[in-house]
């Protein structure tokens, strides 16, 4: 698994709201809490379409949502 660069987590965001993005490498994903969409990352590249997009369940994003807080 590859991390993305700094640089490019700096300037992505979402396509539909065009805010801020949770990037989680192990998950190999970028999340939009707000919408709860999530954008995966496939062979280090970020998948931003939003048709591509796939919505988080409330569990999914209680996990995730929980894993930025313990950061």
């Amino acid at each position: 698994m590859m991390a993305l660069e700094e640089a490019l987590l700096d300037i992505l965001v979402c396509p539909i709201d065009k805010g801020e993005l949770l990037y989680f490498p192990s998950e190999a994903a970028l999340y939009n809490p707000r919408l709860r969409r999530l954008y995966r990352i496939e062979e280090g590249i970020p998948v931003m379409l939003p048709g591509k997009s796939a919505p988080a369940s409330d569990e999914e994003h209680e996990r995730l949502t929980q894993a930025t807080n313990t950061r």
